[in-house]
C-alpha cells in the first residue's frame, strides 16, 4: 500500500491542534492556584537609619479582592523612593513561586518605621517577596528568621549595605537566624584607635585607623546564613 504524506498545510494544522489541546489539558489538569483573599502578613525588616544605625521597620502585606492592582502605603519618603521597583519585582517573583493567579487580587504593601528616617529601600526586596508569598498562600512566616537583600525578577537576591548594623537590629528584634546575600556574612570595617600621652601643658593624641574583616555572626551573636535566591530562603520561613 502506498503511504500518503501530509501536505505542509495539513502538517501545520495538526501542530496547531496539538498545541491547543495540550494547553487545554494543562489548564484542566493543573489549574492556577487561587490566592488567599483578605489575609494580612506582618514581618520585621532590618534597615539602616540616617545616622548609620541598625533599626527595624514593620512590613505588612495584605491581599484584597480586586483587579490586579499593586497598592502601597509607605510614609517614609527616603524608603519609598527606592522601594517602588522592589515591590513590583517582589510581586512578580511571588506570583511565580506560589503559582497563584492574582488577576482578581489587589495587594496592599505598608512599611511603618515610626519616626525613624530609613535609607536603602531596595534591601527590603527579599522580605517583600517572602511576605507577598505568605499573604497569597494564607500563611504566616516564621518570626524567628529575618532577611535582607534586593530581589530581581529571576528570583536572585542581590547585595546590600549595612549588613552588620542590620544583623544587630535583627538580633534585637528576637530573630535567631539572619539571611544575607551570598558573600555578605563577613564585612570589612574600619576601627579607630586613639593613643594619648600627656606632656607639660597639653595632651597629645594620635589617631590611627585599622581595617579588618568581621564575621557578622560571631560579632552579633545571631546565626547568619548566606543565600543566592528566594527559593533558598523559603525553608527558613515556611515548614
Amino acid at each position: 500500500m502506498r503511504k500518503q504524506l501530509l501536505r505542509p498545510r495539513d502538517f501545520f494544522l495538526v501542530c496547531v491542534i496539538c498545541l491547543l489541546l495540550g494547553a487545554f489539558l494543562g489548564m484542566t489538569l493543573n489549574p492556577p492556584k487561587q490566592p488567599s483573599v483578605g489575609y494580612a502578613v506582618s514581618m520585621s525588616v532590618p534597615a539602616v537609619d540616617s545616622r548609620g544605625q541598625g533599626v527595624n521597620a514593620k512590613l505588612s502585606v495584605e491581599t484584597r479582592k480586586g483587579d490586579g492592582k499593586t497598592l502601597a502605603n509607605i510614609d517614609v519618603l527616603l524608603f519609598w523612593v527606592d522601594t517602588q521597583q522592589s515591590i513590583q519585582a517582589a510581586r512578580t517573583v511571588a506570583e511565580r513561586v506560589s503559582g497563584v493567579d492574582t488577576k482578581n487580587v489587589d495587594i496592599m504593601y505598608e512599611i511603618d518605621a515610626g519616626n525613624i528616617s530609613l535609607v536603602g529601600g531596595p534591601s527590603a526586596g527579599a522580605a517583600l517577596t517572602i511576605a507577598t508569598i505568605a499573604s497569597l498562600q494564607g500563611k504566616q512566616p516564621n518570626g524567628n528568621a529575618m532577611i535582607t537583600g534586593t530581589i530581581e525578577e529571576n528570583a536572585s537576591i542581590g547585595a546590600v549595605g549595612g549588613v552588620l548594623e542590620k544583623a544587630r537590629a535583627a538580633k534585637a528584634a528576637g530573630a535567631t537566624v539572619f539571611l544575607v546575600p551570598k558573600g555578605e556574612s563577613v564585612e570589612a570595617v574600619t576601627q579607630l584607635h586613639e593613643n594619648c600621652t600627656k606632656e607639660v601643658g597639653y595632651v597629645y593624641c594620635e589617631k590611627t585607623y585599622e581595617k579588618k574583616t568581621v564575621n557578622i555572626g560571631n560579632e552579633t551573636g545571631i546565626a547568619v546564613r548566606e543565600i543566592s535566591t528566594i527559593y533558598e530562603a523559603l525553608p527558613f520561613f515556611f515548614t
